[in-house]
């Protein structure tokens, strides 16, 4: 699998459990990344942060029999990170987003807003 179709996977998941301000962020073209691209959602409690992460295992999993290479963050639920190597998933509270702004981080990225 690809790591675009990876993203879509994953982007799947996300609306499923109805995240918000769902972000793909293609990182191909800046030099010394370490992934190929970030897929960023923000949801409105710990509790939806973790039913998103596990519906985005889910759809993986279904579709590519793939778990993530390292996650982190699923205890304190603020800033999930799952590591899939070529994609890298951020889900945050919203407040901890606007806090740590990655789009902002990482601007000479390819964004792609997911409606």
């Amino acid at each position: 699998m690809t790591a675009e179709e990876l993203s879509k996977v994953i982007i799947k998941g996300m609306e499923e459990k109805k995240a918000s301000d769902i972000v793909l962020m293609d990182l191909r073209d800046i030099n010394q990344t370490m992934t190929d691209f970030f897929v960023i959602c923000s949801g409105s409690s710990d509790t939806q942060l973790e039913a998103i992460s596990q519906s985005i295992e889910d759809e993986v999993i279904k579709s590519n029999k793939e778990r993530p290479w390292r996650s982190e963050g699923k205890n304190n639920r603020q800033w999930i990170l799952m590591d899939y190597v070529n994609v890298v998933v951020h889900i945050f509270l919203k407040e901890k987003r606007t806090f740590y702004r990655l789009e902002e981080l990482w601007g000479d990225a390819k964004v792609t807003p997911i409606n």
